[in-house]
């Protein structure tokens, strides 16, 4: 695992990835941690969890810290400088695993909003896998259409995102025709998926290797 810092758009950016070195060819992943101004960190469990769901399925994976978090330099920016921090890392991906067969992006909570906001701008990303998506927070209608298939992850007893809200998000993007987004709601467990990080990990994994 290479914990590097990058050029980003408002100073350096804190990087660490993981090659699967005896296949360049494989996808890549990048995944997003949650709020900066909520203690939100690339160190973050369940950031951490996905990260190495998609190792252990067969990506290069890379997860950062935005602007402003750890060794990132520059103040937190409404999501806007958030979103130019990962299309940065996206583009550095590009280069540092330029033979992958394609790029999937992740994201938790509020990494999930900035994460299809990248989705929607980038034709080169094949599949998303989002956890606990802030849909009572921010507005998420920029997805339509979703062009592509995805996961997403929620806990029953969540009390930051609203499951009803993530309940509606799922409806609509069910509505849209040639993609479809896997819904799992995982019972007994919080915004954070406390204690169920394993069944997490699990549900992710199958999800990946059945999907790619």
């Amino acid at each position: 695992m290479a914990d590097i810092v990058i050029p980003g758009p408002a100073g350096r950016l804190e990087v660490k990835h993981h090659a699967q070195i005896n296949n360049p060819e494989a996808p890549t992943a990048l995944v997003l941690h949650p709020h900066p101004l909520h203690g939100g960190t690339m160190n973050n469990k369940m950031t951490y969890t996905l990260y190495q769901s998609f190792y252990r399925a067969g990506f290069h994976v890379c997860r950062f810290n935005f602007r402003g978090i750890g060794k990132s330099t520059g103040e937190y920016d409404q999501g806007e400088g958030e979103l130019s921090d990962t299309a940065t890392v996206m583009d550095w991906l590009q280069v540092q695993y330029k033979d992958s067969a394609n790029f999937w992006i992740s994201g938790f909570s509020f990494g999930a909003w900035i994460a299809m906001q990248l989705l929607m701008r980038r034709p080169e990303i094949a599949g998303f896998v989002i956890a606990s998506p802030p849909a009572n927070k921010y507005d998420f209608g920029f997805l339509a259409p979703c062009p592509v298939s995805g996961l997403i992850l929620q806990g029953d007893q969540d009390d930051v995102v609203e499951p009803s809200s993530v309940n509606n998000l799922v409806k609509k993007l069910h509505q849209q025709k040639d993609i479809k987004v896997a819904y799992e709601m995982i019972q007994g467990t919080d915004h954070f998926f406390l204690n169920k990080l394993p069944e997490v990990s699990k549900i992710v994994e199958d999800y990946l290797k059945n999907s790619v």
